[in-house]
């Protein structure tokens, strides 16, 4: 639960960015969105405590794939990373949090003064009727090493090429035509004097 009330202006603008995700990812992820005060729709459970994120992103087998959470610009401050981002961050699922483009740098600070784990950091900011995203920072899952993503292609990798190759189709050549016997020369007929 937020620890912050967002004036009128911001909450519309938090909730317009969380419908414009879940239009988003919905063709991902089946998509549980929390909007506004409501806390029904969806949550995560860590430990003892009932987490409500904006999205909680779940696969086709119902397993919970991520958690999204949105911020506006004032609410990017150190009780709402505590409260929020930091629980989030110490999940071992995607942590995917997005923020005004002008909060990126206060965020990153935040969550590393915290431990807050980010998988993903991206801004947003609006252009008339559009919200435009940017990825930010990248990082692996909590519980995967850096590089772990790296090194489990590579794996694929050689897997893939240890596998037996299918037998290569014998390539058709064209046969040479038969050399044409030159037939001799007619003989030619004496002439009569």
């Amino acid at each position: 639960m937020s620890i912050y009330v967002r004036p009128v202006r911001e909450q519309i603008e938090h909730d317009r960015v969380i419908r414009h995700l879940h239009s988003k990812l919905k063709r991902k992820y089946d998509v549980a969105m929390n909007v506004g005060a409501e806390q029904t729709a969806a949550s995560v459970k860590a430990g003892a405590q009932l987490l409500y994120p904006d999205l909680v992103l779940t696969d086709s087998s119902r397993k919970v794939a991520g958690v999204v959470e949105v911020e506006t610009g004032e609410s990017v401050h150190h009780l709402e990373a505590m409260a929020q981002w930091a629980p989030f961050g110490r999940l071992k699922i995607p942590f995917h949090l997005y923020v005004p483009a002008a909060s990126a740098d206060i965020a990153k600070r935040l969550a590393a003064d915290l431990g807050a784990h980010i998988t993903e950091l991206w801004t947003y900011h609006a252009i008339g009727d559009q919200i435009r995203l940017t990825l930010v920072q990248k990082t692996p899952v909590r519980g995967e090493g850096p590089g772990q993503a790296d090194r489990e292609r590579a794996a694929e990798k050689r897997e893939a090429a240890a596998k037996p190759a299918r037998p290569a189709k014998p390539v058709k050549t064209a046969k040479p035509a038969p050399a044409k016997k030159a037939k001799p020369a007619p003989a030619k007929k004496p002439v009569k004097a």
